[in-house]
């Protein structure tokens, strides 16, 4: 295992425990800065929020099969991002993870 990911790992895995640990994960990876920490906030900070933007969506209209559609995305794609942050492997989440990568910039 690499020095980096051994020192970014503990805060990879704080930014997948809500949209709060997201927030908590980007100021502990404020100094010093580490890559893979990086990576997985903003692969975390993107699921959490692709999550909320669309349960705010789906909260005006009830359709009961597009929120069991919604939590079957959303915890599919966060088991895996989760377990490749454990597993100490840089894996972008599938679909959306390029995206992520390259929306928050400014995630340092």
């Amino acid at each position: 295992m690499s020095n980096t990911i051994k020192e970014g790992k503990k805060t990879a895995i704080i930014a997948h425990f809500t949209l709060v640990g997201a927030i908590i994960a980007i100021f502990m990876n404020a100094q010093p800065k580490n890559d893979y920490a990086r990576f997985y906030i903003r692969q975390a900070f993107g699921l959490h929020l692709i999550f909320h933007a669309f349960a705010l969506f789906l909260s005006q209209s009830f359709n009961e099969y597009a929120w069991y559609g919604l939590y079957v995305f959303y915890l599919v794609l966060w088991g895996y991002s989760f377990t490749e942050a454990i597993a100490d492997k840089k894996q972008e989440v599938p679909l959306v993870g390029t995206f992520f990568q390259k929306w928050f910039t400014f995630i340092n």
